[in-house]
């Protein structure tokens, strides 16, 4: 295992919300993203999903049961946990994160909308 540095790593790619696995831990992927503009309306039915936001700003919007939205506003720094089974839709006028998610757990989760937009990378990430 070699330390990874997060600015470099950033650095060696372009696209927005196809995450990068940087680390392994136990059963865990610790993934960086950057994000711009919408992505989609999803669910992770067996898996908190935590967020940390290392640049830029980062927007949450989380569905409660009565079907109210609220959005949550993060800024360089700040962390977020949505918890399982929470549907959820993050968007941003740009920026970058680090999530900490299971191993093999897709960035689209269960996706409600029909289709993926061309800019979001429905993965379960992929490797520096």
């Amino acid at each position: 295992m070699k330390p990874v540095n997060l600015s470099a790593a950033l650095a060696s790619f372009d696209d927005v919300y196809s995450p990068r696995i940087v680390q392994r831990m136990n059963d865990y992927d610790v993934r960086i993203a950057h994000v711009e503009g919408e992505h989609v309306w999803h669910t992770h039915a067996d898996t908190d999903e935590f967020f940390l936001v290392l640049a830029g700003r980062f927007d949450v919007a989380v569905r409660a049961a009565d079907g109210t939205v609220t959005t949550v506003e993060l800024r360089q720094g700040d962390t977020y946990v949505v918890p399982r089974g929470t549907p959820h839709k993050p968007s941003s006028p740009g920026g970058s994160i680090l999530m900490f998610e299971p191993s093999g757990t897709l960035s689209t989760g269960d996706a409600e909308a029909g289709e993926i937009p061309a800019h979001v990378d429905s993965t379960a990430g992929h490797d520096l």
